[in-house]
């Protein structure tokens, strides 16, 4: 094994990752390593994809968005239908979390307030004693 190329234990601890996930990402296509025998062989490209992979999917990608967009890398224009895509993806998604941050935030707000509305009538009924909120 050199330097560039890892087994699928090492890219596993390395992406902190189970093997069963890189697996499935082979057999979806979005990882394509090297066959000696049995085991898997990951090469230099395997990792920039698996990181591209991780990261697509923590700002909340598809898997097949993903794909698209790994795909668009082969296109041979600088990757610029590549950045261009991305960057649409990535405005829509951006737009998506704001408003799901908007909404979450109003939904904390509205629980707090009953948290306090059920407190001040359990003190007022004698059912809690002392203050338990923060």
């Amino acid at each position: 094994m050199s330097s560039e190329t890892m087994t699928i234990q090492q890219m596993s601890a390395d992406f902190e990752v189970t093997p069963r996930t890189l697996r499935y990402y082979e057999s979806i296509k979005l990882l394509c390593p090297q066959r000696s025998g049995q085991h898997r062989i990951f090469s230099k490209g395997d990792r920039v994809r698996l990181k591209l992979i991780l990261r697509g999917k923590r700002f909340g990608f598809s898997l097949e968005e993903i794909r698209q967009l790994l795909d668009l890398y082969e296109i041979g224009d600088q990757q610029r239908t590549q950045f261009q895509r991305t960057y649409e993806l990535a405005q829509e998604r951006l737009q998506i979390m704001e408003k799901q941050r908007t909404e979450l935030d109003e939904t904390i707000h509205e629980l707090k307030h009953l948290l306090e509305q059920a407190h001040t009538h359990s003190t007022e009924n004698g059912w809690v004693e002392g203050d338990n909120l923060n």
